[in-house]
């Protein structure tokens, strides 16, 4: 269990190992003025520099699957990958446009606000705090905790068998101070046994020395997808946080152009694009958006 204070002084939580957020950004950050946001709109957009520029600038990381790691080749893919990838296509008509900025997660609001980057597309909880210091995008994804269970051989197949057995269950996590009550805000009974990493939780797991792994559900998703049959998820999730791009506060154009860019690629022209991502990383079947009035509105 990983969980630090992140760039704005909040803590975060990160259950898999794969979700945690960095430290604190450091002393001399601070939010931003209105006065320096004003005057950035008052010049050029950023989508007409980067337009000029001729490749887009994304900050992410490489070591959290589903969302930003390497393959066996050394390429970069994941969720935010496809999407900065996205962007890329809808600015030059070319996927490939892009050059990734790999970064800590400590690094994503310092390297907006000192221009290193034109966007953060890194797996970043949206929290007032941070919203004083970028502005986020729509949200594309909505994150929470859940529980693995295992698919064959397990004693439990469900949150309620596991809400039933009381303190008789144990759930499994990473260390941290606040794993006990983060599980018990689901089962108020249940025995808590901490581990040091995601790999021994999932050995004791698999050897059933635990009933249940606590985990980040996008994580919880994709190791059902990489290991068919082996895990199932016990149906039911909490703690609920969303995950959206953030850019450099003050420039409403490209904010507007890329909330468009995703607006449009969960409701429509590039629907079977986000979709495709969804399924490949998550195992998620998304619905097809209805023609004729747009729900969104509804």
């Amino acid at each position: 269990m990983d969980e630090r204070k992140d760039e704005a002084g909040l803590v975060r939580r990160g259950f898999f190992g794969l979700s945690a957020v960095g430290a604190a950004a450091g002393a001399g950050l601070g939010l931003m003025a209105p006065a320096g946001a004003t005057a950035q709109t008052l010049g050029k957009s950023r989508l007409q520099m980067i337009k000029e520029r001729g490749r887009l600038l994304v900050g992410t990381g490489s070591t959290n699957p589903p969302w930003h790691f390497e393959d066996a080749n050394g390429q970069l893919q994941g969720m935010d990958i496809d999407l900065a990838r996205l962007l890329a296509k809808n600015l030059f008509d070319d996927p490939t446009k892009v050059e990734f900025v790999l970064q800590g997660s400590d690094a994503r609001i310092p390297s907006l606000i000192t221009d290193k980057v034109d966007i953060v597309v890194q797996w970043m909880t949206v929290t007032a705090g941070r919203a004083q210091q970028v502005e986020f995008t729509i949200p594309y994804y909505r994150e929470g905790v859940s529980l693995l269970l295992l698919a064959r051989g397990g004693k439990y197949k469900s949150f309620d068998e596991l809400k039933s057995a009381g303190n008789t269950v144990t759930i499994g996590g990473m260390q941290n101070v606040f794993l006990e009550e983060w599980v018990r805000k689901a089962l108020p009974q249940a025995k808590v046994d901490a581990f040091e990493s995601p790999d021994a939780t999932l050995q004791a797991l698999n050897a059933r020395r635990v009933d249940a792994y606590l985990a980040d559900q996008s994580a919880a998703r994709w190791l059902m997808q990489q290991t068919p049959g082996r895990f199932i998820d016990s149906g039911y999730g909490w703690m609920p946080n969303s995950y959206a791009s953030a850019v450099k506060p003050g420039d409403p154009v490209w904010l507007n152009w890329v909330n468009t860019v995703y607006k449009e690629a969960m409701m429509g022209v590039d629907f079977d694009y986000f979709a495709a991502s969804y399924k490949k990383w998550f195992g998620i079947e998304l619905p097809t958006p209805k023609v004729g009035f747009p729900t969104e509105f509804a």
